[in-house]
């Protein structure tokens, strides 16, 4: 079976992959039957040659989970549509008393709703 798959490169804690085409066999660093594209993961700097791989999924080669997801979220000219989350993580003090302080808020919108309706 061929894969679309990430192949690594880089130094120490500082990887960057290429997208290639293998057989399913074989070891991560063998030759690739074709290189798709490269991938950096730390600049989110990506260049793929989209047509092709979407060519070999035609034909029957299986991408990886995260191969799939590069080539879904990529442009026609194989960059990378990358859109950083906007939400922030809280701990879990801030969480209950972020919580806290809606509740009060709402409970103070009730009373204020009671008092003018009276």
């Amino acid at each position: 079976m061929v894969k679309i798959r990430l192949k690594r490169l880089g130094y120490k804690k500082n990887p960057v992959y290429r997208i290639v085409v293998l057989n399913s066999t074989t070891k991560r660093q063998a030759a690739p039957i074709q290189q798709l594209g490269f991938y950096n993961p730390k600049t989110k700097e990506m260049q793929l040659d989209k047509q092709a791989a979407l060519d070999w999924v035609k034909k029957g080669a299986q991408p990886t989970q995260t191969v799939q997801f590069l080539i879904n979220n990529c442009t026609d000219e194989g960059k990378l549509n990358y859109v950083k989350k906007e939400t922030v993580k809280l701990s879990k003090k801030a969480q209950a008393k972020l919580q806290a302080e809606q509740e009060a808020a709402a409970k103070a919108a009730a009373e204020n709703t009671e008092e003018v309706s009276a």
